[in-house]
């Protein structure tokens, strides 16, 4: 192998020496620059006129149609009989190529660097400078310095894949790409101690990382190298080189936690905005080491928001980053996550790639904080977050706890790190903090008057029961989206209320329940009750600890001594709740009242319309029988001037009987 000062050496010589020509068949002093042409300064007057771009060539046929094939191609092939103009505006490289090609034909020394080489390899190859014209022509002996000296060189290799960039689709059609990608990649992996630290962003009077076969070379006496001395170096290139180089890394097995650390520092570097200073709940977050700008909320992506780089572009380079984080957990913060998933709602990103970002973020979604977590709703939503990317989240974080819920958890990127405050925890401890998480997001985001109590509920049910052992953080997210919606009905307000357990509340959140005016008052009852509960607990154990008893029954205090052993502002919320329900049991003696009213009048009513029934019936069989009397008078008359005056009163009598019955029925 080469260092870099043996490269350079080595490069010159090479090109000073092999690349003079000793078959000059024009006689020249050179070439020289008159405004926007070359001219050859010889004797002979010049017979063809190259155009490449907007620079002139005026050199001459022979030393052109004997090393390059195009050329020789175009003039024999063209209708003129003297072709004088030769238009090339397709040339790799352009015309600073053409000039290096044209001095190789000249017979001029060229001296080939990791600058130029690229670029006239590639025009080589497009003049058709083969060896089938002349022995040792330009690819020849461009190749061979790109095999023999490039390739060996860590800093060279970097600086050619830097210039193939305005080369596509040359430089990959050549393998020039392919090759200083698994240079780079095998020089990466290698082993450190036959490396002297150094960058090859620094000055120039910097040389880049020496490479040495001898296992005795101490690498370095003040420092040793760090495992991400080649980080620096890779992200000059750009996103498809980039990708490239990291693709061949990961063949050569290196750990997946420096390939995520280099493409954490790629992203800082290329995506302005995207890492903030001071990231972390406590501030120690390594993500304080990429400091790439300072994070904006942008809430519409317009060109505007991007001054660095083009939407199109950034969106490319999330697209790329994501698709090749490595897949193992924790192989790159999920705070870093976060902020990509941010970038990728904002830039429109594929759906599909989107999806696997949330899926990632979901497999390490315990390590995120609130700052990250607040992703504005960049798809023309009512609210000003995007509430369903959080359940989304969430929701893969439950599926990846449940598939793997007996499996031991993988050490967390921060415990790798040595950070601070972020100790291997269970499955169980990780579904809490993803609950504290939750709960401290739905306070924030309950200010927003936009957001449905729908959502609300939804995202505070998601998780199981068990993952809060304390219901303080939701109890003030729900009185914080009480503030934020003052006209919730009542049914609405029980409701919102029914996601909460007030069993699970510390004793300053029942005080503050008790004296909440917002909550229900089914809910302050319930919070009252089960304060009282734990009141009488706690009475009942600190008298069993002081009697020293085994079986002791906790008698229940009187009321006197159960309000004497309660803060004073507890009394004070149970006195406010106690007359709101002697008011309500008024009220209800007062509705009861009423009701009885009401049916005392009915009843009246309806012994008013007995007693009107009763006399039409009554006026109705007097009608009847007064025809009946006269009836009877007459035939009794008629009787009695026959003689039948005893038969009479008989029928007279059993009339009156079946009357007498009637009357008493009626």
């Amino acid at each position: 192998m080469w260092d870099s000062e043996s490269d350079s050496t080595v490069g010159r010589e090479y090109g000073n020496g092999v690349l003079n020509s000793s078959k000059q068949e024009v006689k020249n002093d050179g070439f020289e620059r008159r405004d926007q042409s070359w001219h050859v300064t010889t004797d002979i007057p010049s017979d063809l006129l190259v155009q490449v771009g907007e620079v002139s060539f005026y050199l001459h046929k022979y030393p052109l149609l004997s090393r390059s094939g195009r050329i020789n191609r175009t003039i024999y092939e063209s209708k003129e009989i003297e072709l004088k103009r030769v238009k090339l505006d397709d040339l790799p490289g352009g015309p600073d190529a053409f000039e290096l090609a044209a001095k190789f034909c000249y017979g001029v020394p060229v001296d080939l660097t990791p600058a130029n080489i690229s670029s006239l390899r590639c025009a080589a190859e497009y003049l058709e400078m083969t060896e089938d014209l002349e022995e040792g022509n330009l690819i020849f002996k461009t190749e061979a310095f790109l095999s023999y000296v490039v390739l060996s060189s860590w800093r060279d290799s970097i600086l050619v894949l830097k210039n193939c960039e305005q080369l596509s689709p040359w430089a990959e059609n050549l393998q020039i790409v392919r090759r200083c990608s698994e240079s780079i990649a095998w020089k990466a992996c290698a082993n450190p101690r036959g490396i002297k630290w150094a960058y090859t962003g620094k000055p120039t009077n910097v040389s880049s990382p020496k490479w040495s076969e001898n296992k005795e070379t101490s690498p370095s006496r003040n420092q040793p190298v760090p495992p991400d001395w080649w980080f620096e170096d890779v992200t000059i290139l750009r996103i498809d080189h980039f990708v490239r180089v990291v693709t061949a890394i990961k063949v050569k097995g290196m750990r997946f936690e420096l390939i995520g650390a280099a493409i954490m520092q790629y992203a800082t570097k290329w995506l302005p905005g995207l890492v903030k200073e001071g990231a972390g709940e406590n501030g120690n977050n390594k993500d304080n080491s990429w400091k790439g700008g300072t994070l904006h909320m942008i809430v519409a992506g317009s060109k505007e928001d991007l001054p660095s780089i083009q939407m199109k572009e950034q969106r490319m380079i999330v697209e790329s980053l994501i698709s090749i984080i490595p897949p193992q957990k924790d192989s790159v913060s999920c705070s870093f996550l976060l902020r990509l998933l941010r970038m990728a709602s904002m830039l429109k990103v594929a759906p599909a790639l989107v999806t696997e970002l949330e899926k990632r973020v979901g497999m390490q979604f315990e390590q995120a904080n609130l700052a990250d977590l607040l992703i504005p709703a960049y798809n023309k939503s009512e609210t000003l977050y995007d509430v369903d990317l959080v359940q989304r989240i969430l929701e893969h974080f439950l599926v990846q706890e449940q598939t793997e819920p007996s499996s031991p958890r993988r050490q967390s990127f921060s415990d790798k790190h040595g950070y601070e405050g972020s100790p291997r925890h269970s499955s169980h401890n990780a579904k809490m903090r993803v609950a504290r998480l939750v709960d401290s997001y739905l306070t924030e985001v309950s200010r927003d008057r936009n957001l449905s109590l729908t959502k609300f509920q939804v995202l505070a049910e998601t998780l199981p029961e068990t993952a809060r052992t304390c219901d303080d953080g939701l109890y003030r997210a729900i009185d914080s989206y009480l503030k934020a919606h003052p006209m919730l009905s009542e049914h609405e307000r029980k409701r919102l209320c029914r996601v909460m357990d007030c069993q699970k509340l510390s004793i300053d959140a029942c005080m503050h329940a008790a004296q909440n005016e917002r909550l229900p008052l089914r809910v302050v009852v319930q919070v009252l009750f089960s304060e009282q509960v734990k009141i009488n607990n706690a009475i009942a154990n600190n008298a069993l600890k002081d009697s020293g008893e085994s079986h002791y029954h906790p008698v229940i205090p009187t009321r006197k001594t159960l309000l004497e052993g309660t803060p004073q502002s507890f009394q004070e919320g149970w006195a406010m709740a106690k007359k709101d329900i002697n008011t309500l049991k008024f009220e209800l003696e007062s509705v009861k009242a009423t009701y009885l009213q009401l049916q005392t009048d009915m009843e009246n009513l309806q012994r008013q319309m007995e007693k009107m029934t009763k006399q039409k019936q009554t006026s109705a069989w007097s009608s009847g029988w007064k025809k009946l009397s006269k009836l009877t008078k007459m035939s009794s008359m008629e009787s009695h001037e026959s003689g039948l005056q005893e038969p009479v009163l008989l029928q007279a009598e059993q009339v009156r009987k079946p009357r007498r019955w009637r009357n008493s029925i009626s």
